[in-house]
């Protein structure tokens, strides 16, 4: 779920932007504890151009806070699909054969 969400909020982003407000999201997520991600939020770099990346944000704040209890290896882990993804790919190629 994390992971679309940073993807969508970069897409709000013009090219030459994009690495700056990565940076600023990533400052979010990585946040230390529930308290700091809200002022990492409101001291993002998106600006006037790009209040709709904080808007998104903020309407699946619900949604974003069970990450931050977990040290941050563990959210790596958690916040990508990819092992889900990975699992159901071998599932899926294993019946397509029988």
């Amino acid at each position: 779920m994390l992971a679309h969400l940073i993807g969508n909020s970069i897409s709000f982003a013009s090219w030459k932007d994009r690495k700056s407000i990565s940076s600023s999201i990533r400052s979010v997520y990585r946040a230390q504890s529930a308290e700091a991600a809200p002022d990492a939020l409101e001291a993002g770099h998106w600006g006037q151009q790009y209040l709709a990346i904080a808007k998104s944000w903020r309407r699946h704040w619900d949604q974003v806070i069970p990450f931050l209890p977990f040290s941050e290896a563990i959210r790596r882990m958690i916040y990508t699909a990819n092992a889900i993804e990975a699992l159901n790919s071998m599932l899926w190629r294993a019946v397509r054969s029988r």
